[in-house]
């Protein structure tokens, strides 16, 4: 039976699906329900764009601000100079402040599609933790923070353990990131009242941690909501796909690669990344998810257009469908599909590659063989086919759903 709660804010995050885990739901809805809450959750910077298997973190800032609360995004220009082991097989490169600065930049651009920044109660704030971690002294943090934490408690933690028990090395260097990360809740509730911290189910020890340090120091009562892991009706990690990382600025990757890989949701995947990743009325959602079988494709094109316009705008997910609409019914290309510019001619494998319909050559090949790669709608029958390009752009597809268009250099 599903929980009931007194706030919008857990209401609507749990309607959704967003709830995994709590830390002491009650006393957190009795206060969502009184007052506003200021909630954070922490990004690294480690490259110019955040992919779509964060989007249900950034999705969960904006639950907040529309019930009512004050969303906190943090930028990690202090921890991304360590690296989280959450996850991971090997340490992270590390970037120079210059790299980290760039990224932040360029990161928030999508933040600001999603959030309304201001000055306001309710308007969303971004703050480098930089600000404080770049300052600390070392002994004194060792002496006044480090204490709290018990070397044994720490080893038990999945993302040190793990990397641990695959024999993989693990550095000091990020073997501090649990108690920095413990340390940002504390500084967020001294510096921005922030009492929730939000997160994947992979941060609910780090969540724990940052609360129970801040019990400890300053005796203040903060909470911890995380998220369940995103994974597709097949089990894959959401947002991984053959082509690459699904990633939201524009610039990293085109409105219609990001429409497509919308539209291509697995229909049983469809009635929850409606409630997940747009604002369309629950009701709604559910009349869509009841669809049946070739109907459901509506349902699908409704989420690609929706979260679309939510990441990229509405006139390029109205240029994406309309793209979409003309090659899958009428047969022709469009301005928004992947395009290759080519000098006269080009082999078969090396345009699937070139488009992005395929991640190497070998699973090009792989493509050919199972008779899944077409030019200008004709089956492939050989992997060393070449193309030539002249005036008319060339459509090449990789299945029914993915297509791109050769052109004149």
């Amino acid at each position: 039976m599903a929980t009931t709660y007194s706030s919008d804010l857990l209401r609507i995050l749990s309607t959704r699906g967003y709830i995994h885990q709590m830390t002491d739901a009650a006393a957190l809805d009795a206060l969502a329900g009184r007052e506003v809450v200021p909630g954070y959750i922490g990004f690294d910077a480690t490259a110019p764009s955040l992919h779509v298997g964060s989007l249900v973190q950034i999705m969960m800032l904006r639950r907040m601000q529309q019930a009512g609360h004050r969303p906190i995004v943090v930028m990690g220009g202090g921890t991304t100079k360590v690296g989280d082991p959450s996850g991971k097989d090997e340490s992270r490169r590390l970037l120079d402040d210059a790299g980290i600065a760039g990224n932040i930049a360029s990161i928030r651009r999508v933040f600001e599609r999603f959030l309304t920044f201001g000055d306001g109660p309710t308007d969303a704030v971004m703050i480098d933790n930089a600000d404080w971690l770049d300052a600390l002294d070392y002994i004194p943090f060792l002496r006044d923070v480090g204490r709290h934490f018990t070397i044994n408690r720490m080893l038990s933690f999945d993302s040190v353990r793990l990397r641990l028990d695959r024999e993989q090395p693990l550095t000091f260097l990020e073997f501090n990131y649990m108690i920095l990360q413990a340390y940002d809740f504390l500084e967020l509730s001294r510096r921005a009242a922030c009492r929730l911290q939000l997160g994947g189910s992979d941060q609910w020890g780090n969540i724990v941690n940052g609360i129970e340090l801040a019990r400890r120091i300053d005796g203040a009562e903060l909470f911890g909501l995380t998220t369940p892991l995103i994974t597709t009706a097949d089990g894959a990690k959401m947002g991984k796909t053959a082509a690459g990382a699904v990633w939201l600025n524009e610039d990293a990757l085109g409105a219609w690669d990001y429409w497509q890989f919308w539209r291509n949701t697995d229909d049983r995947d469809v009635g929850r990344f409606l409630r997940l990743f747009t604002d369309l009325p629950l009701d709604e959602i559910a009349r869509l998810e009841a669809l049946e079988g070739a109907e459901i494709n509506a349902a699908k094109k409704t989420l690609a257009d929706a979260a679309t316009a939510m990441c990229r705008g509405t006139q390029a997910a109205e240029a994406a469908a309309e793209t979409a609409r003309r090659t899958f019914e009428e047969g022709a290309g469009g301005e928004a599909l992947p395009s290759l510019a080519v000098a006269g001619s080009i082999g078969i494998v090396d345009a699937l590659v070139g488009l992005g319909l395929a991640a190497s050559k070998g699973e090009a090949r792989r493509l050919i063989k199972g008779g899944g790669a077409r030019v200008a709608g004709e089956r492939v029958q050989n992997d060393l086919q070449a193309i030539a390009v002249g005036a008319e752009p060339v459509r090449v597809s990789a299945g029914r759903r993915n297509h791109g268009l050769l052109t004149a250099a």
